[in-house]
């Protein structure tokens, strides 16, 4: 059974500018939070490794201040970020206030405690015998290090995916310091799948705010498939 011309021509007339506008969304979002989840990455697990290997005076308490962190307000992370690159603030000079670079601060903020708590616990959990037998074969901090990752690579990588998750669903801090804008032609400058979905929902758009919740559901959904993939090696400490 085929549609009618009649009835096809209004979607298709519209289905361009729809997905112009849904495209540049979904490369925002994706570039702001895997920028973030990246650069989150490289400065957390060399934080876990230090707190799982090293006991020091203070460690309890810096454990309760990175768990605490998890469960940061976002619409306070938000409001930091844009006092540090406002006028006023310490990055005033680098105008940066309503700039995807602001939105990759804000996640990173947001995201870090949250890789680093469960890396923390990932690598805590790797058996002292495999790194006395890291050692006794010679090995230096740095292969200890290779080695532990490599046991602890599910939970590492659960812990990215948490953090991925945290950054790209997201609302409250990047719409105070990306600002929600969209270029008069549909293509997103700072608007994400999150707050557009709250904007098409606020405008009556509910059908374009479910297309942008379900590219939102799939997105995740494929993150976690890829987690998973990376934990099924045997090996892998789970």
């Amino acid at each position: 059974m085929s549609l009618e011309p009649s009835v096809l021509t209004p979607v298709l007339l519209d289905f361009p500018f729809e997905w112009n506008y849904i495209r540049s969304i979904i490369y925002v979002s994706l570039y702001v939070s895997l920028v973030a989840i990246a650069l989150s990455t490289m400065f957390s697990l060399p934080i876990a490794l230090f707190v799982g290997f090293k006991e020091f005076r203070g460690k309890t308490l810096l454990t309760s201040i990175i768990n605490t962190g998890m469960g940061f307000p976002s619409v306070v992370v938000g409001l930091i970020v844009l006092f540090a690159v406002s006028n006023q603030g310490p990055l005033g000079s680098l105008e940066l206030v309503f700039t995807t670079e602001a939105m990759i601060m804000s996640q990173f903020v947001l995201a870090t405690p949250v890789i680093i708590g469960v890396s923390l616990a990932a690598v805590s959990s790797v058996e002292q015998n495999i790194r006395d037998a890291a050692y006794a074969m010679g090995g230096t901090k740095v292969d200890v290090a290779l080695v532990t990752i490599k046991e602890a690579r599910y939970g590492i990588a659960t812990a990215v995916l948490a953090g991925f998750g945290r950054a790209i669903s997201e609302v409250g801090s990047v719409l105070i310091v990306g600002g929600n804008i969209a270029s008069s032609d549909g293509t997103s400058v700072t608007r994400t799948l999150t707050t557009a979905i709250q904007l098409e929902a606020q405008q009556g758009r509910f059908e374009t705010a479910m297309i942008l919740g379900a590219i939102l559901v799939v997105l995740v959904l494929l993150v976690n498939a890829i987690v998973v993939r990376l934990g099924s090696g045997n090996g892998g400490h789970q």
